[in-house]
């Protein structure tokens, strides 16, 4: 942990600087990079939440950056899980890949949204990993994905602009509560557009009335 801590206190003022200089490209590049292979825990999150202090104008459209190459990120990773064999998952995915593919296999949609949104411990890699594995429907998975990142980054960016040099104090001390409200509201989105989109008795008539080809 010392370790970690050292590496964010040297490698975050430097990509934060990187990022300012290059604008929202950085922070998609970094969130793909950090979807898409190994990079320590949080410091997209630590970055995105750096960037927004330094120009709070500025933090939708690094919020919207770091959501495209989150997402990126991680459909690539679920494309190479999908098209990979079963070795190539269980060399990924750790001692914990089966269980994992199996809570992702019953609950898919919820399974990657609450992955997302979860903070370390929650190995979301796999979660990714899984859902490939496990051929879950990609219009799912790239929605699920990208609701619970815009959630969880539009959350860090706010936070950031209000709080300043303590935001990130103010999320270690509430993450468990923040991730909770943010997974109820993930959740309760999913279930009202669901709701919203679906067919009614009227439609659901036509389209059985209709005659097959």
């Amino acid at each position: 942990m010392r370790l970690l801590n050292i590496f964010y206190r040297r490698v975050i003022p430097w990509l934060a600087g990187l990022v300012l200089a290059t604008g929202g490209v950085g922070m998609l590049a970094v969130g793909f990079i950090d979807s898409a292979t190994t990079l320590p825990p949080v410091l997209l999150d630590i970055l995105l939440i750096e960037v927004s202090m330094h120009r709070p104008a500025r933090m939708p459209y690094y919020v919207v950056m770091t959501v495209i190459g989150s997402v990126l990120g991680g459909v690539l990773l679920y494309v190479i899980a999908r098209k990979g064999e079963e070795a190539f998952f269980k060399k990924r995915a750790g001692p914990r890949g089966e269980k994992i593919r199996g809570w992702v296999a019953r609950n898919g949609f919820l399974a990657v949204l609450i992955g997302a949104l979860m903070p370390p411990p929650m190995p979301f890699k796999v979660v990714i990993l899984a859902a490939g594995a496990a051929e879950m429907p990609v219009r799912p998975f790239v929605f699920s994905l990208t609701l619970a990142r815009v959630i969880r980054f539009s959350l860090e960016g706010i936070i950031a602009v209000e709080f300043g040099a303590q935001a990130l104090p103010f999320l270690q001390a509430h993450k468990v509560a923040g991730t909770f409200w943010c997974v109820v509201f993930a959740v309760a989105f999913y279930l009202g557009a669901r709701i919203v989109m679906r067919p009614s008795k009227e439609e659901l008539a036509a389209q059985e009335q209709q005659p097959v080809p």
